[in-house]
């Protein structure tokens, strides 16, 4: 069984926590990390991207001359892409770009992640995030007191109305509920700190 040490916000040893080696000492190939990246990154795309085709530009609703007897190329619209302010041919159009990634192997890849991290030493439990008040200076002392720098990943489970607000203010600290946590927030921060009820529920959702 994996083990990883709970603290207090007073960087004190409380107790020792067992996790499950399925989800907290998983091995596969990392390809399997770039994979759910690149799934998560193409679901956020917006796509609205757009552009009007000749039927969508105002105007062009009469043609410009005759068919023939001017000596002209034949032409049935102003708004034709190979005139100036006409519409564009095979121009971008609105589209979803998300991917299809199967539930199993999403989940696998933050298993690997999260092992990744505990290997290392870059994952930290604490007993709960109780604090006195929802002053970003108190949030502030009690990262300083955990020894924790860079940027910090936070998981909670269930509302934390004074660890929300004391963490908003402060640009390298992101607050995540355990429903949440996706793959790119954990290969983006340095350290990840987790609520003792946090990293139960994250096992539980895991393991399923």
């Amino acid at each position: 069984m994996a083990r990883v040490k709970v603290k207090n916000l007073n960087n004190e040893v409380v107790e020792t926590l067992e996790l499950s080696d399925e989800v907290f000492d998983y091995s596969a190939s990392e390809t399997l990390v770039w994979e759910a990246v690149r799934a998560f990154q193409a679901a956020q795309r917006k796509g609205t991207h757009a552009t009007k085709k000749r039927s969508e530009v105002r105007g062009g609703g009469r043609k410009p001359w005759r068919q023939k007897g001017t000596g002209r190329a034949r032409v049935g619209s102003i708004r034709s892409p190979l005139w100036r302010k006409g519409g564009v041919a095979f121009g971008p159009r609105p589209r979803d770009y998300a991917q299809s990634f199967p539930r199993r192997k999403r989940r696998n890849a933050l298993k690997l992640v999260l092992s990744d991290r505990l290997r290392q030493g870059r994952l930290l439990v604490v007993d709960g995030f109780e604090l006195e008040s929802h002053r970003t200076k108190d949030f502030s002392e009690a990262l300083s007191g955990l020894e924790l720098s860079g940027k910090i990943l936070l998981v909670e489970d269930g509302d934390n109305r004074n660890l929300y607000l004391g963490s908003r203010n402060l640009p390298q600290v992101k607050l995540a509920p355990s429903r949440a946590v996706n793959i790119v927030d954990l290969l983006h921060h340095d350290q990840l700190v987790l609520s003792k009820r946090a990293v139960l529920k994250l096992q539980e959702v895991l393991q399923r």
